[in-house]
């Protein structure tokens, strides 16, 4: 495996980000908020926090990735 071929994949990973990201609007802005309301004031982001708002996030990642193949 060569160095070209991971910088290739890499960057078609980030080229699809916009297009997932926009299939995910509801969970982003979930997971948005929940940061948003966590970190009010001079409050720090705890682990674990938003988790259930993350995996939401992320479960949506992947199904949308799926959906659109490779």
């Amino acid at each position: 495996m060569s160095a070209a071929n991971v910088w290739t994949r890499s960057r078609e990973r980030m080229r699809r980000f916009p297009e997932l990201l926009a299939q995910c609007a509801g969970e982003a802005a979930a997971y948005g908020k929940c940061v948003s309301a966590t970190t009010t004031g001079r409050q720090e982001l705890r682990k674990d926090s938003c988790v259930a708002e993350f995996e939401a996030l992320k479960k949506c990642f992947v199904s949308a990735a799926k959906k659109g193949g490779k």
